[in-house]
């Protein structure tokens, strides 16, 4: 049973915007930095944004830093990533990730994973 649970993939059109969920257990996730990354066909998984436990910090990968937004709200065990201005090579499978030591940029840091939410940008 997956303890990351990813929502709010689709089809857009180039422009459009998209809001991802992730939702988590709780109580054992407090104290988590959550992140999310994506893995384009025929690509390595890559990093996309990430927050700490307590949203005071947040880190974001720089061709998106001006378009996405990652928030976490702890009273509902969510974290959010509002994509605006989508363009096509945005499109890839997004994953949930949460780590225990800290806010990482790297996926081997990442100890529990989502199964993933597709989202399709077309041109």
């Amino acid at each position: 049973q997956a303890q990351l649970r990813e929502a709010g993939g689709g089809l857009v059109q180039a422009g459009d915007s998209l809001r991802l969920s992730c939702t988590y257990p709780g109580r054992a996730f407090e104290l988590a930095s959550m992140g999310w990354f994506r893995q384009a066909p025929g690509k390595e998984r890559e990093f996309v944004a990430a927050v700490s436990w307590n949203g005071e910090r947040v880190e974001y990968k720089d061709s998106v830093e001006d378009r996405f937004t990652i928030s976490r709200n702890s009273a509902k065990n969510t974290v959010l990533l509002q994509m605006n201005s989508l363009k096509f090579e945005d499109t890839a499978v997004y994953y949930c990730a949460a780590a225990f030591a800290g806010v990482f940029r790297t996926p081997d840091k990442y100890e529990i994973w989502g199964q993933g939410t597709q989202v399709t940008v077309s041109s």
